[in-house]
């Protein structure tokens, strides 16, 4: 059964700096592609970052140069740097994994694209005051 377990949230002043992990169990991690998504009250869900199993990044353009996505195998974790925070931001960030590869696998758009199955984390809150 996999697991994703996000925690690093909270509130901080704009320009302030956060890092949000996502920790996974139940499956062989670095054969996923891993997301970050975020959603505001009122707003859909969004894509913030992805990283692919070879290590691939990708970034929407509202974080770019703000935000790092990393991810540590051995430990099984996700990470999201979050710096020059903005109060835009603030929103519940959610971790995702995507598996089972059914056509060519592609990070674009900060998403993770060509496979078959996506499983969630249950958030992490992160507040941006200004």
């Amino acid at each position: 059964r996999v697991q994703l377990v996000e925690s690093g949230g909270g509130s901080v002043q704009s320009g302030g700096s956060l890092r949000l992990s996502c920790v996974a169990s139940g499956y062989a991690f670095r054969d996923f592609c891993m997301a970050w998504f975020r959603q505001s009250p009122g707003k859909q869900r969004e894509a913030v970052a992805a990283i692919g199993s070879g290590g691939r990044k990708s970034y929407t353009d509202y974080v770019k140069g703000r935000f790092t996505i990393s991810k540590d195998n051995d430990k099984k974790t996700l990470y999201l740097e979050m710096n020059n925070l903005k109060p835009e931001d603030s929103a519940m960030y959610y971790c995702q994994a995507s598996a089972n590869v059914v056509s060519f696998p592609v990070v674009e758009g900060a998403q993770c694209h060509g496979y078959e199955r996506t499983y969630w984390g249950q958030g992490t809150q992160v507040t941006v005051s200004s």
